[in-house]
């Protein structure tokens, strides 16, 4: 491809930027204490749940028919604007770390609705509920240290007139939940550098994107490798620079092999010119010694590859038509001849195979059963995921959470964006240019990208097992340089892009980037 959670550093300051308004002190307990969640799934109605309103609204928290897994289900809601908080106390813990996962659903819209762990001897945790459509339930989880043996459950809302959020099927168990992935394709920073683009932090201050984006929390570079690109980026040379520059801000680096010398997605799996007159065999040996060369001189310049992508959302294969998935067994050979290259470099680099269509479950069945089947070697499932485009957060989560299990691999969102504004700063439309193009509850301003993103992000993190990795922003800096253009052929293309960069269009850091940070 060309609701909030606050779980980090920084969090308080995230939700202001985010809403501009906090939610009112609650009290530290119940009167009602137990060592164990009761009633989690609300089939007993309130029992064992204290609700609290700032405002006096308690009635705002009730239970009601429509449950997710039972009958029954808690939900806040109110006919004026309402605070409100369900909550109960935990007791006789054992110290440690736990995790808190609900299914929710929400209009979307509130102030904050999140569920939360506080009062539990460490700074307080929350994660907000995403807004949802078609009566969609999606799960979400937070984590927190617990010290002192007791914690609280929370359950809240902060909402004006009509805005509803439910809650069902609650768990809270020991272990802990986070992404180890938060990262950004930066593939066309040197070309926007070499433009004129200039970058400043949320501040004000100028400095270079990538030291701006790491400073914000963003700890690895996806970067893309053509083969032989007309305009000469996107070739080895600038992706050794660029790798350079990364582990030096002490970022990890994922390569995304392309095996072609422009775009390659979906819809275009294009060789490379040198490689055009090639039969199956040879492609064979080109896949092999182009992954090897490129990850080897990586590593002979100490920048070793943490991750490789062996092809670019190949949903129908690559290189066509020998490696197309109509024909399954040499498609399986040219991925399997870059994996073992990628290996025999180095054997801690995790190889990872990348789709297109991250809501698609049953596609993304269909391809992997056919990787398996043909015994493809990978380590990770990485999917592209553009809500505008690409299906519901349910639909995105059914799959992660499907493709984690059923092939037992860590999974991985390696794309995802949304729009900060519908103005175009050139000349191109951009992918993302009108209003009916957006999804419900995410308008195309600061605070709506950063919330999609945000909550993208939870998704993930809440695939069972510790098996969701992550996710990589598509070039959060490619903004609008004159020159720096999508067509490497034509230096007066355009960028349909820079509206879904995490700059804005004077090169100002956006809200969004604060989602790079340690959850």
């Amino acid at each position: 491809m060309y609701g909030t959670k606050h779980t980090r550093a920084g969090a308080a300051a995230a939700v202001a930027a985010l809403s501009g308004l906090t939610f009112a002190a609650l009290p530290a307990q119940s009167a009602q204490a137990a060592t164990a969640a009761v009633n989690t799934g609300f089939e007993a109605g309130a029992t064992g749940w204290s609700t609290h309103s700032a405002d006096g609204q308690d009635a705002a928290s009730f239970t009601e028919a429509g449950g997710h897994g039972g009958s029954t289900r808690l939900s806040h809601w109110s006919e004026s604007a309402y605070q409100v908080e369900t909550y109960q106390r935990l007791t006789g813990l054992t110290d440690g770390t736990y995790t808190l996962s609900a299914w929710v659903r929400s209009g979307g819209g509130q102030n904050s609705a999140s569920i939360g762990l506080r009062d539990c001897g460490s700074a307080e945790r929350r994660t907000d509920l995403p807004p949802t459509v078609d009566g969609d339930w999606v799960r979400i989880v937070t984590s927190v240290r617990v010290t002192g043996g007791a914690c609280t459950i929370s359950l809240s809302s902060e909402a004006h007139a009509g805005e509803w959020a439910n809650f069902d099927d609650l768990t809270f168990t020991p272990g802990s939940t986070g992404l180890s992935v938060r990262g950004g394709d930066l593939s066309t920073l040197p070309k926007n550098e070499a433009y004129g683009a200039t970058y400043t932090d949320a501040s004000g201050a100028a400095g270079d994107a990538m030291s701006i984006l790491g400073a914000a929390g963003m700890n690895y570079v996806r970067l893309k490798v053509w083969v032989d690109p007309a305009d000469g980026y996107n070739d080895q040379a600038h992706v050794l620079a660029m790798a350079e520059r990364a582990k030096a801000l002490g970022m990890k680096i994922l390569i995304d092999f392309h095996y072609s010398d422009a775009w390659a997605d979906p819809g275009k799996q294009n060789k490379p010119a040198a490689w055009a007159g090639h039969d199956y065999a040879q492609l064979r040996a080109d896949v092999h010694d182009h992954t090897y060369d490129v990850l080897n001189a990586l590593k002979a310049q100490g920048t070793t590859a943490d991750m490789v992508q062996i092809g670019n959302e190949i949903n129908g294969g690559m290189l066509r038509p020998e490696g197309s998935t109509d024909n399954w067994s040499q498609l399986a050979g040219l991925l399997t001849s870059g994996a073992q290259a990628a290996k025999e470099v180095s054997s801690t680099t995790q190889v990872a195979l990348h789709l297109a269509e991250g809501g698609d479950n049953e596609g993304t069945r269909w391809w992997f059963d056919n990787a398996v089947a043909q015994q493809v070697p990978f380590d990770v499932i990485a999917l592209s995921y553009y809500a505008y485009w690409h299906g519901s957060l349910a639909e995105l989560q059914t799959n992660l959470d499907d493709a984690a299990s059923r092939y037992g691999k860590p999974v991985l969102v390696a794309e995802t964006a949304y729009a900060h504004t519908l103005d175009n700063a050139d000349g191109l439309e951009n992918n993302v240019a009108t209003a009916d193009q957006l999804v419900d509850g995410y308008p195309a301003t600061p605070e709506g990208q950063a919330a999609n993103l945000r909550d993208v992000m939870n998704v993930v993190e809440a695939v069972p097992d510790n098996r969701g990795l992550g996710a990589v922003y598509w070039e959060p800096a490619w903004t609008a340089v004159k020159g720096s253009g999508w067509d490497p052929a034509d230096p007066a293309s355009g960028n349909a892009w820079e509206n879904q960069a995490v700059f804005d269009y004077d090169g100002k850091l956006l809200p969004a980037a604060n989602w790079f940070a340690e959850r």
